[in-house]
């Protein structure tokens, strides 16, 4: 019993640490978006070499996404790149001080649309060491350097997508409407009820002992 409870702690144990392997890629969040969707996209970096950091970090954008800003980050600077009718197709953020420590991981932030007719985005990134040595995560699924995906669901059948965006919106007003008004309402009028019952009864509970 106790050699198989070992062995099992050892299977356990492989599949932890090969699955944290397959986890330490450049991605970008979310994993999932509809077609027509605002979105802030996350690219998360970690450093994997154990002698030296990571000083840039650069990611091109797959042409089924409009992006618009950028979130300052600390310690790093950024540069974008345009095409010729000024649509922004990458950004490079590079390290102003020490970059990322073995040990450390960071998240670059950015705002943008996805296209209406947009299918699967796929982020091809590159990481830069401080010795020069460069990783494309550029590869397929399953291989050592990936390319991060993000699947892209369509819109319901005869929907818009500024239809989308507006019963996101209206959804949520609706909810604090019903929260802050009816639904305050009939909490009040479900308690009056329940004292009114609880007098009826003390009531009548007072009447059998007399």
């Amino acid at each position: 019993m106790k050699k198989l409870t070992q062995v099992l702690l050892s299977t356990v144990l492989t599949v932890t640490m090969f699955s944290g392997l397959a986890e330490a890629h450049v991605t970008v969040q979310p994993r999932e978006v509809t077609q027509g969707s605002y979105e802030v996209f996350t690219v998360r970096v970690p450093s994997e070499k154990d002698d030296t950091p990571t000083m840039k970090v650069e990611v091109k954008f797959p042409e089924g996404v409009s992006v618009s800003r950028f979130e300052p980050k600390p310690g790093w600077s950024y540069e974008v790149e345009e095409n010729d009718d000024g649509r922004i197709e990458g950004v490079r953020w590079s390290a102003t001080g020490e970059g990322l420590a073995p040990i450390e991981f960071a998240q670059f932030t950015f705002q943008g649309r996805v296209n209406d007719d947009a299918t699967d985005l796929i982020w091809k990134a590159y990481q830069t060491y401080g010795d020069g040595d460069v990783v494309d995560w550029v590869g397929a699924e399953g291989s050592e350097t990936p390319a991060s995906v993000t699947t892209v669901k369509p819109l319901p059948a005869g929907q818009a997508a500024d239809d989308h965006d507006h019963e996101t919106a209206g959804a949520a007003v609706e909810g604090v409407e019903t929260t802050n008004g009816g639904g305050s309402n009939a909490s009040l009028l479900l308690s009056i009820a329940a004292l009114v019952l609880g007098l009826i009864a003390l009531g009548m509970s007072f009447r059998k002992r007399a």
